[in-house]
């Protein structure tokens, strides 16, 4: 293991792969720094957003260097004990094989409760505590203040698979990214985290040669680009979906992400429940009130509880200013 895992977590300017992009070095050294007699760290392996499946590959291909991650996250945070939340599927598929690599390391895994909101990290604190499946309020913020009160760390898979190969010293600056829609050869491919949409696309043969747009960042909150666009690199979980131009609704597109949005939501907050149900309205009555829409983006940005309130409106917001016009 490094020497100082955190410093070196800093100098790879690692950040958190679950799509909040938080420097995990910092996250570390807030939990590492807090007073308290007992720590938690939990793995977060919920991956709840559609089209994207890179945790699972990662855990099919690669648990020991996951366990390895949390490993040295436990040597580096005094009296921590760590638990790995899976969603029911990979709860089902993957406990055998983590609990042998485990072995005595102070780790539990845990079911996964609820849909996708289940993953947000104040909702696992709810979850494992035996609560009610809804946000906290932030701050204060796990770090601080998490599980039954105690500092607690939460990354992801990806996140500890990435900190594992830093402590290994194997690190080569990669991430993941799962490809998806119309393209020849989707999958979840290992590339460099500085590369462009566009590189991505071309390195792994998947840049088509008809009219297309991407949602880049996630299957359901991902921005939408043009191919004009692709020259930046990809912020969020590290998400690419390829639409067919020509063969592409966008309305039945975002009849799909509100459909998400609406089972998803905690129904705690009204910008959310209520701003999510007004754009759907909006698609039924197939009358679109730009106006009402920009408001609607606003509040659900501004005063949104949680990460899939406030980052709803990008899909929505993207595509209407850029396709629909």
């Amino acid at each position: 293991m490094a020497k100082d895992i955190i410093k070196e977590l800093k100098k790879y300017n690692l950040l958190g792969r679950s799509g909040s992009g938080f420097p995990t070095g910092l996250k570390w050294e807030l939990v590492k720094n807090c007073r308290a007699d007992k720590k938690y760290i939990i793995c977060n392996g919920s991956e709840g957003e559609p089209k994207n499946f890179k945790d699972k590959f990662i855990l099919e291909n690669y648990p020991e260097i996951v366990i390895e991650g949390i490993k040295t996250a436990l040597g580096a945070i005094n009296n921590s004990s760590a638990f790995i939340y899976l969603r029911k599927d990979y709860y089902q598929k993957f406990n055998d094989n983590l609990e042998k690599l485990i072995k005595e390391l102070p780790i539990k895994i845990i079911k996964k409760q609820g849909g996708y909101l289940g993953g947000e990290e104040t909702v696992i604190c709810q979850a494992l505590e035996g609560r009610r499946l809804e946000p906290r309020i932030k701050p204060p913020f796990p770090t601080e203040f998490g599980l039954w009160g105690y500092p607690t760390l939460v990354n992801n898979v990806e996140t500890f698979y990435c900190a594992g190969k830093i402590s290994q010293g194997r690190y080569e600056g990669t991430r993941f990214y799962t490809i998806t829609g119309d393209v020849k050869n989707q999958g979840v491919y290992e590339l460099p985290k500085k590369y462009t949409v566009k590189e991505i696309l071309k390195k792994t043969d998947n840049y088509p040669d008809f009219d297309f747009f991407v949602q880049s960042g996630g299957g359901a909150m991902g921005e939408i680009l043009l191919e004009k666009e692709l020259n930046k690199t990809i912020q969020g979980i590290g998400c690419i979906v390829v639409f067919n131009a020509e063969k592409t609704d966008p309305f039945a597109l975002m009849k799909e992400w509100t459909k998400f949005f609406l089972a998803e939501n905690c129904d705690r907050c009204a910008p959310c429940r209520e701003g999510i149900y007004r754009i759907d309205e909006m698609l039924n009555n197939k009358k679109m009130d730009k106006q009402a829409l920009n408001d609607i983006f606003f509040v659900l940005k501004e005063t949104s509880l949680c990460p899939l309130g406030a980052n709803a409106y990008t899909p929505f917001e993207t595509l209407i200013k850029k396709i629909i016009k």
